[in-house]
């Protein structure tokens, strides 16, 4: 079956759907982007892919990304995220995030 995802660019969510505060096991809270938002045909989810907030341009981030269950508006809150946990699904997500950023890449050129 032919992997079908549609992605969400984070340029089209409001201002308080663009962040989420993430809390690690002791408690930090941290703020994080959303870079964009993809739903999967296949594995019948939703993701988001997550950076810092306050990332510059040209430093290397590190991306987060999870499964979320999407509110009413369809859009990812941080009770909601859920780790990816199956290699086969991860490498679809890096295959998606991949293909995002070629795509942006060839929009920069233009």
């Amino acid at each position: 079956m032919a992997e079908k995802n549609h992605i969400h660019d984070g340029d089209e969510l409001s201002d308080n759907q663009r962040q989420i505060t993430l809390v690690d096991d002791e408690g930090n809270e941290e703020l994080f982007e959303v870079l964009f938002t993809f739903d999967s045909e296949d594995y019948g989810k939703s993701y988001v892919l997550l950076y810092p907030a306050g990332a510059k341009a040209d430093e290397e981030i590190e991306i987060q990304a999870f499964s979320f269950t999407p509110d009413d508006e369809g859009y990812a809150t941080a009770g909601d995220l859920y780790p990816i946990e199956d290699d086969a699904e991860w490498d679809m997500v890096e295959e998606v995030l991949n293909t995002f950023m070629a795509d942006s890449e060839d929009d920069d050129e233009e």
